[in-house]
């Protein structure tokens, strides 16, 4: 019986279907100024994209222009590059061009494709981000694609890791940026810990087409990306509060191993209260008060590293070191940390040395980045199973664009063993046979591990590990050979996916590897030229060499698509069928044939979920003997439901995680803002003043209550608060002896003051010094109660879930503690610039002096699948660490500060300015 649902469709269409109809006008029209567009001349062409931008400035809208702009890119393309977009990549071009994700199959041309809309936006002049997922990617589609944009006479340019901040600025600079998403991230967090709007990079977000658009959006963004540096010496902290720890008793906490949570118990919490402050640790009266949030995560960590962390099955210690142990694999893991205060609680708890900590200056997640942008689009191969989440995070539809030919690809049904051993066998064998007939396969895993443990069953089975080369050779390999294909090497892994066509190539690769690449039967020429001509100049030799390659390749072409094109065998179901869409779709690319199947056991994790056991007795009741499988629609069916329940969980999860970084996210954006503004005003004597009187308005408000007769008047409390905050001795406890004097009386005589000793600074100085001087101290000040910010909002985070314990709302007591912790940071901001703003004297040399620098940084992000940092190898970090090596003076370069090592603050400046360090690349650092 057919639902309403869908006879609906079959009368109507579904809903894509008539968004892909609703642009067929336009392909019309697009197509019929084809024959115009190849009439004119190089220059012609290129003087259309001044005609453009001149529209632009007479009012028409980037819709008005689409069909011309589209059509004069289609045949820019044709004369750069020799490829002419497809109808249906001017349908892809479309959405992307309407802020949509573009779901295309894999080798449909997504590069191409993002030419269009990336040409008719760059004509506005506000710069056009294209992402990709890896350096590599970034390089080759800026060199590869910048051919059409050059040609038509805009500029592009490209940021990948190592670069300057000279050059960034000028890629930014340009029409078109291409950019890995890390790269784009840490740009924005360093620019927001600049100090002068010159120094930065960035000039906005006004357009970014996400490429991978899945993996970047949805699998990369369930961890956020770090900036931090190091953190002042606080061992003494943890030493004393490990000291407290050991005083407990089993009664003064609840344990649970299983969920790895240990809790105080009311005497317990009453006990280390008293303990703190008994030591100075505890501010306030309660443990629990919003001021000390950062000690309640302190104390938890110290309680978990003594009561859940055992020395020798988690951690051991060697040369006075913690060293993590792998919970997996048992293997220690030198180097690794664990964060957040909880390995120098171990450090403390073993009475080894405590190294420092890396304090967060500034995180932000890619959901909330790119959400900044103006207007976003996507394209990958596989969108549609995670189409709500695009929809309800970031607003994007995702629209199935036709394939140009018709899929020729098998999709097999699943092949369910009862064990892996007896499922390994069949992948074996399936092998061996395809292999036999030349045919070239990809075999997809869901880890390293597992890769690596097939490519050893592959070598036990006469296989042989070397490069596809010997494959191109009529006479083959003595053995069959393979590959492992990992995602650490991009530009390995892509020579490695170009030729993963040729006949009788087996390739293992994880499930995320190798994307940005196509397989296309019998091999990438151009790469195989670009590899086996290097050293051959030009001339008539490398043309008939290039030609022979070229010939080979179709001929091995042929081979491959005789023995039934490209075979995907699964060995496993990821727990998204994503990812498992992903795999298939690498064979059947352009109307070549293929053919796809997963390999199952009942051990798989997937299966294990439901129920397993039951599966497995059944079918030996039915007679299911070893090494037999069971093959059947209804397996396929049963497994997407439980993938799509699997989806919901993990979106839920990246929902929950979303929210809590909306809370800071928002107070992010208005420290930002109030930053841009500070960098941009002329004269901040306005603003420090106004942060002055709003001191003065809360000590004399905290000193005289309202409505409170003279003798409860705090007046020695007063005096301190006025010598403290602004660096006066007034005789504040005298005038409240004076008659009939009022609390207004006492304001005013503080405020003349305050005003009268800030205003005869202001002219020592003079103006210029001035104004340098107080943007200097309010944005150095405010980065640093920034930063304690984000700290104690990541301690908070870490304990406000026990709440729900109290049948209270975690997420709502968080808003509600954060927004207390903002409230907190902007007071004690008001007094800290009082405070130093009342006390500063320069030498008049200051104003020469050059900006304040931002500290020296380490970026990361962690792999939410792996859990390993992106930026922990050799040579990969963001930056370096602030250097407090102590370096001679003849080994220090005046021009290079970071040969410079620690410098003494009344140190000459190793600048050679003749100044001391203080007063001049050390000023207010």
């Amino acid at each position: 019986m057919v639902s309403l649902g869908g006879l609906a469709r079959k009368v109507f269409g579904s809903a894509n279907d008539r968004r892909v109809k609703s642009t067929r006008p336009r392909v019309e029209a697009i197509n019929a100024m084809e024959n115009e567009m190849r009439a004119l001349s190089d220059a012609d062409l290129l003087a259309r994209t001044q005609k453009f931008r001149e529209d632009l400035k007479n009012g028409a809208s980037l819709d008005d222009l689409l069909i011309p702009a589209f059509a004069t890119v289609r045949e820019g393309a044709r004369r750069a590059l020799g490829l002419r977009p497809f109808d249906v990549q001017l349908v892809g071009g479309m959405v992307l061009h309407n802020k949509g994700i573009a779901e295309m199959r894999t080798g449909e041309g997504k590069t191409l494709v993002a030419t269009l809309p990336v040409y008719l936006n760059a004509l506005e002049g506000k710069g056009v981000h294209v992402v990709t997922v890896n350096d590599y990617l970034a390089r080759r589609d800026a060199e590869w694609m910048g051919r059409v944009y050059r040609f038509l006479g805009l500029t592009v340019g490209i940021i990948v890791h190592g670069m300057s901040d000279e050059e960034r600025r000028e890629a930014y600079a340009c029409d078109i940026t291409y950019a890995t998403n890390n790269e784009l991230g840490f740009d924005y967090l360093r620019d927001n810990m600049k100090y002068e709007r010159a120094q930065m990079v960035q000039r906005g977000h006004n357009f970014a087409i996400v490429d991978e658009v899945d993996s970047i959006l949805i699998d990369e963004a369930r961890t956020p990306l770090i900036i931090s540096g190091p953190l002042e010496d606080r061992s003494e902290m943890y030493n004393t509060v490990d000291a407290f720890i050991v005083q407990l008793k089993p009664e003064d906490y609840e344990i649970d191993e299983k969920q790895k949570t240990a809790i105080f118990t009311e005497d317990g919490t009453e006990k280390i209260e008293t303990m703190l402050r008994s030591g100075g640790l505890l501010k306030g009266e309660s443990l629990y008060d919003v001021e000390n949030v950062a000690m309640v995560h302190h104390v938890n960590n110290a309680l978990k590293a003594h009561q859940l962390f055992q020395r020798d099955r988690d951690y051991i210690v060697r040369n006075d070191e913690v060293v993590i142990i792998d919970e997996f694999t048992g293997r220690m893991m030198p180097g690794r940390r664990f964060s957040e205060g909880l390995h120098q609680a171990l450090e403390a708890k073993e009475h080894v040395q405590i190294q420092p900590e890396n304090q967060t200056l500034a995180s932000i997640t890619f959901q909330n980045y790119f959400r900044m942008y103006g207007k976003l689009a996507g394209m990958t191969g596989t969108a549609l199973t995670e189409a709500e989440e695009f929809g309800n995070i970031y607003g994007l539809e995702v629209t199935e664009v036709p394939t140009n030919l018709p899929v020729k690809r098998i999709d097999e049904d699943d092949e369910v063993y009862r064990t892996v051993e007896e499922k390994y066998r069949a992948i074996i064998a399936e092998i061996r046979e395809a292999n036999a007939k030349g045919q070239p396969i990809l075999v997809g895993t869901t880890s390293i591990e597992k890769s690596e443990y097939l490519a050893k069953l592959l070598q036990q089975n006469g296989f042989e590990q070397r490069d596809f080369s010997v494959l191109f050779e009529d006479t083959g390999s003595k053995k069959p050979v393979f590959q492992v294909l990992n995602a650490r090497y991009h530009e390995q892994e892509a020579g490695i996916v170009a030729q993963a066509g040729v006949p009788g190539a087996v390739t293992i690769a994880t499930n995320m590897a190798g994307r940005g690449t196509d397989i296309q039967l019998g091999g990438n020429a151009d790469m195989r030229i670009e590899s086996e001509l290097a050293e051959m100049p030009e001339g008539p030799e490398r043309t008939a060499a290039e030609e022979k390659i070229r010939t080979d390749v179709a001929r091995l072409k042929e081979r491959a698509l005789a023995a039934g094109g490209l075979y995907v065998l699964a060995t496993e179901r990821h727990e998204s069928r994503r990812i498992d869409n992903q795999l298939r779709g690498r064979s059947g690319r352009q109307g070549d044939p293929g053919r796809s199947k997963f390999y199952l056991s009942l051990q798989d994790d997937l299966m294990r979920i439901f129920g397993s056991e039951r599966m497995d007795g059944m079918l030996q009741k039915l007679g299911l003997k070893e090494n037999e499988a069971i093959i059947h629609p209804w397996i396929n069916k049963a497994l997407e439901k439980a993938q799509t329940k699997v989806e919901a969980r993990n979106f839920d999860m990246r929902k929950n995680v979303l929210k809590y970084d909306d809370v800071a996210n928002d107070q992010r954006k208005v420290v930002f803002e109030q930053r841009l503004e500070l960098m941009d005003g002329e004269n901040l004597s306005e603003t420090v003043a106004g942060m002055r009187n709003d001191v003065i308005d809360e000590i004399v408000a905290k000193a005289i209550p309202e409505n409170a007769y003279s003798e409860q008047w705090n007046m020695e409390g007063l005096k301190e608060e006025v010598r403290q905050f602004l660096n006066l001795d007034l005789p504040v406890d005298d005038w409240a002896r004076e008659e009939g004097i009022a609390e207004d009386d006492i304001h005013a005589r503080i405020t003349a003051a305050a005003d009268e000793a800030a205003n005869d600074r202001a002219e020592r100085f003079g103006s210029d010094v001035m104004n340098y001087v107080e943007r200097s101290i309010v944005l150095q000040t405010l980065d640093h109660l920034w930063r304690d910010h984000i700290v104690n909002l990541d301690h908070l985070r870490s304990v406000v879930g026990f709440r729900g314990y109290a049948q209270r709302d975690p997420l709502q007591e968080y808003k509600q503690e954060a927004f207390e912790l903002f409230q907190a940071m902007l007071g004690n901001l008001r007094q800290a610039v009082t405070a130093q703003l009342m006390r500063v004297e320069l030498v008049r040399e200051a104003a020469d002096a050059p900006p304040p620098q931002a500290p020296e940084t380490i970026g990361s992000h962690i792999d939410g699948s792996t859990g390993e940092d992106d930026f922990a190898e050799v040579g990969v970090a963001t930056a370096v660490l602030a250097d407090n090596r102590v370096v001679p003076a003849e080994e220090r370069d005046p021009n290079n500060p970071s040969t410079w090592g620690k410098v003494g603050r009344n140190e000459p400046c190793p600048c050679g300015s003749g100044k001391k360090y203080k007063h001049c690349h050390g000023a207010f650092a």
